[in-house]
């Protein structure tokens, strides 16, 4: 192999390894704080809302965080824009809930299954994190 074509495969490692960094540097890698990831507006919550805030408190919040915020190095905040309506629709997080998801937007590996969580519950915590979407400008 001749020299040149050794530099550029050194090139081309350090902007792979550059991009990653950057990707996930302060994005919940590995060995993160555990600190909220993004900060939250909570609304006036809705009755039915505020069910939902519930069973996400029990079920998501040990995961997801307060309000849904995130833990960095733990799991992604659901009150950001990747998880807009457009984007993952309710039906992606009963996926989510019922079956687990592969890790593919952030570095924290898959979602498992959540075993106890119902299919009221579910309603209530999609209802839940629309509201706080919404709140904070993610339509």
């Amino acid at each position: 192999m001749s020299r040149k074509r050794i530099w550029a495969a050194l090139a081309l490692l350090a902007l792979i390894g550059g991009g990653y960094y950057l990707l996930t540097a302060g994005s919940g890698g590995e060995g993160g704080s555990g600190a909220p990831m993004v900060s939250v507006t909570v609304p006036e919550l809705t009755a039915a809302a505020r069910l939902g805030k519930g069973a996400f408190d029990t079920n998501c919040a040990s995961c997801h965080g307060v309000n849904a915020a995130g833990q960095d190095g733990v799991a992604p905040p659901l009150v950001h824009k990747i998880y807009e309506p457009g984007h993952h629709g309710d039906a992606s997080f009963w996926r989510a809930a019922k079956t687990g998801v592969r890790a593919h937007h952030w570095p924290f590996g898959d979602m498992p299954p959540v075993e106890a969580v119902t299919d009221e519950d579910l309603a209530a915590i999609v209802l839940y994190i629309r509201e706080l979407q919404r709140a904070n400008g993610i339509n």
